[in-house]
């Protein structure tokens, strides 16, 4: 348990702790504080894995760890978006539906590695950026507009389903 409890990996879950605490904060209206967590685990997540392959920490358990934290972080920050900013609530679901068919489909929980696609990538990064759009235009007062959210929601939305798609055909092709 000591060589699992690194660096690398307590930088991991520290976004586990965050996420509902910047829910919180945007839920209260607090949308500096909520920018400023959220910068804090965005950088958490830019450091985790540089971290780890220096120290030579890397392992299948450790990337599960990093990309389950990501994803529940953003499937918690999108299911709260969906009160204050109209994000719609299939969205986050996908987040977490498409994750578990991701770890199932690397066989991750038996100690492979996680097998990433470029769709797969880009989706998770959008997700982050379409969270970041809705906190950090409240804090720079900037109103973007409700339909550019919702557009981008369900242009995400799409990219998830033919993500999961791409997944499936894999799976059953090879």
């Amino acid at each position: 348990m000591k060589r699992f409890l690194n660096l690398a990996n307590s930088l991991s879950l520290f976004r586990i702790i965050i996420a509902p605490v910047v829910a919180w904060n945007i839920i209260s209206g607090r949308w500096m504080t909520a920018s400023f967590l959220l910068v804090l685990s965005i950088f958490s997540d830019l450091l985790d894995g540089p971290i780890a392959r220096k120290k030579g920490q890397e392992s299948a358990a450790g990337g599960l760890l990093d990309h389950s934290c990501d994803a529940i972080l953003v499937a918690v920050l999108l299911f709260v978006l969906t009160e204050t900013h109209g994000i719609p609530l299939l969205l986050p679901v996908l987040v977490v539906v498409s994750f578990l068919q991701y770890v199932l489909d690397s066989k991750a929980l038996s100690g492979h590695r996680l097998r990433t696609s470029f769709l797969g990538r880009s989706n998770g990064i959008a997700y982050f950026v379409l969270a970041c759009l809705c906190i950090f235009s409240e804090v720079l007062e900037i109103n973007l507009p409700d339909y550019f959210i919702v557009t981008c929601a369900w242009i995400l939305i799409a990219s998830t389903l033919l993500s999961m798609s791409e997944r499936l055909w894999t799976l059953l092709t090879k």
